[in-house]
């Protein structure tokens, strides 16, 4: 008797594309995205159920790197595709990446909503604190002192603090990881993806290009403190305190996801017109 065919283990290379990424050399991001195929890898799901969609910037290049279903969309509207083809498709894994100018500046007000909504999707945000594909201005996460030659002296502006918002406006589970610990990261994203809701990871991810002052970064983070919660309370008073460097899972939540009710799909041509009928 013939032995029961086996399905192929599912290996991290089975989700890089042959597409060679384009990031400087030390870019953060391409530890971001072997995190990600680690961490698909890790969940066994098929690139065939697995859509990642991104914005603009540098790090909204991964959706080509990978063999998953990818959309690379418009600069901030990550979050708004992401959450219609999850409401359309919840049988697909869904990931919207992105980096701090594309998620918290044009991006902000989908990012507020899409924590809102609590769709079941995961956002995965390359914090530098700078623009680096347009040169090396300051991005929302920026120091307010940070000298450049595009910001002589600073700009004076109070860094975004993108946890603190994500908790108050109801994302379901808050992390923050660095690209030096490329399999720590994985396994974020991993309960990332598995916990019900909006599940949103910050990652330190230095440009050493335009900021090389962040090779530091390695040496700053550290494990949080105290344990994973899930009282917004509590959360939100470890945030507020946060040095910007604690490394895991800071909440998680048991906010109810957004689910929508799945109806016949029409038969005919004239039945799905009928829907449109005024």
């Amino acid at each position: 008797m013939n032995a029961p065919a086996q399905a192929a283990q599912l290996t991290p290379q089975k989700f890089k594309s042959d597409v060679k990424p384009v990031w400087c050399p030390g870019c953060g991001d391409y530890t971001v995205l072997s995190s990600i195929t680690k961490a698909l890898a890790a969940l066994a799901v098929r690139p065939e159920n697995v859509a990642v969609v991104s914005g603009i910037g540098c790090s909204s290049r991964i959706p080509a790197y990978t063999t998953c279903y990818g959309f690379h969309g418009v600069h901030g509207r990550a979050l708004a595709a992401a959450t219609g083809l999850k409401v359309a498709r919840p049988d697909l894994t869904v990931i919207a990446a992105g980096g701090d100018g594309d998620g918290y500046s044009i991006g902000g007000n989908h990012f507020l909503h899409a924590c809102r909504r609590n769709v079941d999707l995961t956002y995965i945000v390359m914090d530098n604190r700078v623009y680096g594909m347009t040169k090396g201005q300051p991005s929302p996460t920026t120091e307010p002192d940070w000298d450049s030659k595009l910001s002589p002296q600073g700009t004076g502006l109070r860094e975004f603090h993108p946890l603190v918002i994500a908790l108050a406006s109801g994302a379901n589970f808050i992390a923050r990881a660095t690209s030096s610990d490329p399999n720590g990261t994985a396994e974020l994203i991993v309960q990332a993806v598995r916990h019900p809701g909006f599940s949103f990871i910050e990652v330190l991810s230095p440009c050493v290009t335009f900021r090389p002052e962040q090779r530091t970064w390695k040496d700053r983070v550290h494990p949080a403190p105290v344990a994973p919660t899930d009282d917004p309370g509590r959360a939100a008073r470890r945030l507020m305190t946060d040095d910007g460097f604690n490394i895991g899972v800071l909440y998680a939540g048991h906010r109810k996801p957004y689910r929508t009710e799945q109806s016949a799909t029409p038969s005919s041509v004239a039945e799905l017109e009928a829907e449109f009928i005024l």
